[in-house]
């Protein structure tokens, strides 16, 4: 899953392994200072792998390369790029480059067809390669090939891109909305992250006319508007877990499902978006709502490997009678 505030994979620099080249350290000393400011000798050394004195040293080898560090003291010292830097290209091992055009084509099966705007943007990075590095990644990038994913969907990133600002800068929106039955409607919200979850994109957020979370799928988000009003998120918001747990609530049908089986056995099979399953006696109960009870019983209840009963939610027990009778049928006379 990714992770903006947005969430989108967040970037982390990790440590750099202890045989990595002193070039090559410099150039991740670079990396650690674009990506956090203000980053101080100590902090950099334990990135780096380092001792603090190795640390600047690195540092040094920027400055005598002509690339202006600033460093200050103080609680909010550290060192820091200088204003108007011009830094050296993106330099990629044959390793990454494979990574990123790997990553793309799971991501994006389309991103192989030349009209496709993920894969244009590849493509320069690609011609961008030194000829040693790029000859692998234009071969897979030529000759791989991608089964699209039907569940997956891909927002307009005109309208993630002015959610994600939103999100940066703790800004009120107000979005028009279509949900999947084609009924449209505007929401107030604050919007708290934009989270990716198996190919969807979803923004996170607070509805000020539902006084609650809410979660809106960003392909379905036909326009956003600041309001102007700034907010504060909730100082622990963990927007993966809070997503999960929202998509299971909130929807207008009831379900209920008891399975006689153990909760340790059952837990597994049980995806967050069905709802909360917990211990019951002789088995444990699943309660949750829904908004399309002939998926929930067709893609998701029938894939649970242990002896249930729907407890509640009429439609959903109709959904799981027809699936049921669709089963029967099959057997015809022989049942």
């Amino acid at each position: 899953m990714f992770c903006f505030r947005f969430v989108l994979v967040r970037p982390i620099v990790g440590r750099v392994p202890a045989e990595t080249s002193p070039t090559a350290r410099a150039l991740k000393t670079l990396e650690i200072l674009q990506r956090r400011p203000g980053t101080t000798a100590t902090e950099l050394g334990q990135r780096l792998g380092v001792t603090e004195r190795a640390a600047r040293r690195y540092v040094a080898i920027l400055r005598e390369a002509g690339i202006p560090v600033e460093s200050s003291r103080g609680p909010h010292g550290g060192f820091r790029l200088g204003r108007g830097t011009r830094l050296p290209p993106v330099v990629f091992t044959q390793e990454e480059a494979l990574g990123l055009v790997m990553a793309v084509l799971d991501g994006r099966p389309s991103a192989t067809d030349g009209e496709d705007l993920i894969g244009t943007a590849l493509g320069k990075v690609i011609r961008a390669l030194p000829d040693r590095v790029g000859h692998q990644a234009v071969a897979l990038w030529t000759h791989a090939s991608a089964a699209p994913d039907r569940h997956t969907s891909r927002p307009d990133p005109a309208t993630t891109s002015a959610l994600v600002a939103a999100v940066a800068a703790r800004r009120g929106i107000v979005v028009d909305y279509r949900s999947a039955s084609g009924s449209s409607w505007q929401a107030e919200v604050d919007p708290w992250a934009v989270v990716v979850r198996f190919g969807r994109w979803y923004l996170l957020c607070h509805s000020h006319r539902a006084d609650a979370v809410r979660t809106y799928r960003v392909d379905r988000i036909e326009r956003v508007q600041e309001t102007g009003r700034s907010f504060a998120p909730p100082p622990d918001l963990d927007p993966v877990a809070s997503l999960e747990a929202n998509l299971a609530t909130g929807w207008p049908l009831e379900t209920r499902v008891r399975f006689l089986a153990p909760y340790a056995e059952v837990a597994p099979w049980i995806r967050p978006p069905m709802g909360v399953l917990e211990e019951v006696p002789e088995g444990c109960l699943l309660t949750g709502s829904t908004n399309n009870p002939a998926m929930y019983a067709q893609e998701w209840l029938a894939q649970v490997p242990y002896p249930f009963r729907v407890e509640g939610g009429a439609e959903l027990r109709a959904a799981v009678a027809a699936v049921a009778g669709r089963f029967a049928a099959a057997l015809g006379e022989d049942r």
